[in-house]
């Protein structure tokens, strides 16, 4: 049913209605958006979340699946790798909205026995993300997809973690599956396809699956300085090791199934 996430008696009436046994919390203002109108960004994601979390208390819903990001974490961490344990201060207000979430869901865990749980997740790349910065790698897929050339603003070389919408489904319902037993550490780093691969690497996937496909380079000084700045290797094991955690699409396998959705539209 349509309606507001950042107005709770929207959320309410839909709760009460449906009484679901679990909530996917999805529903956020992503970057850059956020960051333009941060007001809305507030109602959407932080007064949004506290939403949704309310009314599952207020209607005994057992279980909230929320959506978070590696944006939680500081791009000027000491930490080589980010795991489940680097530091957070997040710098973007998406990201500080994604942490707030996060720690919400704790505090109605241990306040009210909420069986909250969330999942960091990488970049993803699917069919209809906004053309703005790292969806670049959705876009040179999509355009190249519909016969478009396409400019790619990041350097062959840069490595972005990356991960297939269809594994990003995937991760939260593993996870709302798992039993509550196994679940240690409640918010969760995931990782995309490994090992990482390059912008480069993915561009060449791409012309080798789409005939006459036109991908130049043309680097976007801010958004690499951003990328550059932000991006390390991720430690997903705490997901793996508590419940099951694991990708089922590699590089190759996530440019041909784009590619087929594609044909599938046309």
């Amino acid at each position: 049913m349509p309606g507001d996430v950042g107005n709770l008696s929207h959320v309410l009436d839909a709760v009460k209605k449906v009484k679901p046994n679990a909530i996917y919390h999805l529903g956020a203002m992503l970057p850059p958006p956020s960051e333009v109108d941060p007001t809305s960004a507030i109602q959407v994601n932080a007064v949004g979340t506290f939403n949704v979390l309310e009314s599952a208390r207020l209607f005994d819903i057992p279980q909230i699946l929320f959506a978070s990001s590696i944006q939680v974490y500081w791009p000027g961490s000491p930490d080589n790798v980010f795991d489940d344990y680097a530091l957070e201060r997040p710098f973007t207000l998406y990201g500080v909205t994604k942490l707030f979430g996060e720690h919400l869901g704790l505090f109605y865990k241990s306040k009210y026995g909420l069986d909250f749980r969330s999942v960091r997740y990488p970049n993803i790349t699917g069919l209809g993300r906004p053309p703005a910065g790292s969806s670049s790698l959705s876009w040179v897929i999509e355009e190249c997809g519909k016969g478009n050339p396409f400019t790619m603003p990041l350097t062959p070389e840069t490595r972005l973690p990356n991960m297939y919408i269809k594994d990003a489904a995937s991760a939260l319902i593993m996870l709302g599956q798992a039993p509550l037993e196994n679940i240690k550490t409640v918010n969760y780093v995931v990782d995309g396809i490994k090992p990482t691969p390059s912008v480069g690497e993915l561009a060449e996937a791409v012309r080798a699956r789409v005939s006459g496909a036109q991908i130049d380079f043309q680097t976007d000084p801010n958004l690499q300085r951003f990328v550059d700045e932000f991006v390390r290797p991720l430690d997903d094991s705490n997901a793996r090791e508590e419940w099951g955690w694991k990708l089922d699409y590699d590089l190759e396998q996530m440019v041909d199934d784009i590619v087929k959705e594609l044909e599938t539209k046309s």
